[in-house]
């Protein structure tokens, strides 16, 4: 099982960018997949989530109106569009996901990718 975000860089304030999670050993489509983010000096903190069905999706309230996020199931490939970019979105951005049948949560992640470095300039 494994989880790799890529897409980060370095954008100015306002721009955009769109990460990808791409799993290896199992379906994206079947569990719930939630992006996370570390800026340094500060706790992790919930971006997005996308439940199984893709019927629902959560958004921490910093991001909310600015983010969206997507399954593409035919590429196992979940994504995160970030528009209107400020800089405290800067940070270390990964995806997760419990590997739980059905879960429609993203609070009790249990497997961990690599993120991808994410830097807004002002």
């Amino acid at each position: 099982v494994q989880l790799q975000a890529s897409g980060g860089g370095l954008v100015q304030s306002g721009g955009s960018l769109t990460l990808s999670c791409t799993a290896s050993g199992f379906t994206l489509k079947n569990y719930v997949i939630g992006w996370f983010r570390q800026a340094p000096g500060k706790e992790r903190e919930g971006v997005s989530c996308i439940n199984y069905s893709n019927d629902n999706t959560y958004y921490g309230d910093s991001v909310k109106g600015r983010f969206t996020t997507s399954r593409d199931n035919a590429k196992n490939t979940v994504y995160l569009q970030m528009n209107s970019l400020k800089p405290e979105d800067t940070g270390v951005y990964y995806c997760a996901t419990d590997l739980v049948p059905g879960s429609i949560m993203c609070d009790d992640m249990r497997y961990w990718g690599e993120g991808t470095q994410v830097t807004v300039s002002s």
